[in-house]
């Protein structure tokens, strides 16, 4: 029985990211085929150090390749190949020009002057994620969005001077979060897996130590204290009103001259004026 399915249309996107794709260079682990690569993707475990980079050719020959062979001046990987230089690579082909922004299609405004910028931002924001482990973990404080909004803002070419600039430091960022004030982030997102470890084993360790007997007995004695002293500063009080009901008045035993206002003040001269005077 014949079934009717739908072809699903082709998505613009997809075709983007399979074309950008396309043209990347090749990566090439054969050492056949190491004269199309650059030396630093050498890998001495994957690659022949002799052929590496190395135009060569197996040349076949009548008489034992080996019989004049100088392991002096010549490596015997290299007996029965022919080597010749790596030609010169040729320059690229000119971009083509891009079309102008007013007269374009959707496509081509989108091929010439987003994606250009765009893919490379997604790409750093990948590698960025990966970093922060959001491929691993649920909740990361990674925000992929933030991310493209401070690098696209820092490298704008039209503008200059944006190399540090911090995402709370953009105009736009800071008018809108006056308007949307966010959360602060929870301390199990904030903090790393070294600072969160250093604290779980201070707090267990701290718990270990108050668990002893001595140190139990020397805190339920200081609960104790704190209870029975709480309100001493109240107790005194209470204590100088109920002797002294009129504390702003002289006590009874005052002299005269301290009862109408009249004493002469005293005054005590420093220790060096009265070795002086002596």
């Amino acid at each position: 029985m014949a079934v009717i399915t739908r072809v699903p249309p082709k998505n613009l996107w997809d075709e983007i990211v399979k074309e950008f794709a396309s043209q990347r260079p090749p990566f090439r682990d054969d050492d056949d085929i190491s004269v199309r690569t650059e030396y630093i993707d050498y890998n001495p475990a994957k690659h022949n150090p002799v052929f590496y980079g190395k135009m060569h050719e197996q040349v076949v020959t009548d008489n034992d390749p080996m019989k004049d062979v100088d392991p002096a001046t010549t490596h015997p990987s290299c007996v029965g190949f022919a080597f010749t230089e790596k030609p010169p690579d040729s320059p690229p082909p000119p971009p083509t020009p891009p079309p102008p922004k007013e007269k374009c299609n959707p496509r081509e405004y989108l091929e010439h002057y987003v994606f250009p910028v765009l893919l490379p931002a997604l790409e750093e924001m990948l590698r960025q994620a990966k970093k922060e482990k959001c491929l691993e973990r649920k909740r990361t404080k990674f925000n992929a969005l933030d991310f493209l909004t401070e690098y696209l803002y820092k490298r704008n070419s039209l503008h200059s001077g944006r190399e540090n600039v911090q995402l709370e430091e953009i105009p736009f960022v800071k008018e809108w979060l006056k308007d949307h004030p966010r959360p602060p982030l929870p301390l199990s997102l904030v903090w790393t897996e070294e600072e969160a470890t250093l604290i779980i084993q201070s707090y267990w360790r701290g718990y270990l130590v108050r668990r002893e007997p001595d140190v139990q007995e020397l805190r339920q004695w200081q609960r104790e204290w704190r209870e029975e002293n709480s309100n001493i500063s109240r107790r005194v009080s209470d204590f100088w009103e109920k002797k002294m009901p009129e504390g702003d008045k002289p006590t009874p035993n005052a002299s005269e001259d301290v009862l109408t206002g009249e004493a002469t003040p005293i005054t005590v001269q420093s220790p060096t004026k009265q070795a002086d005077t002596k």
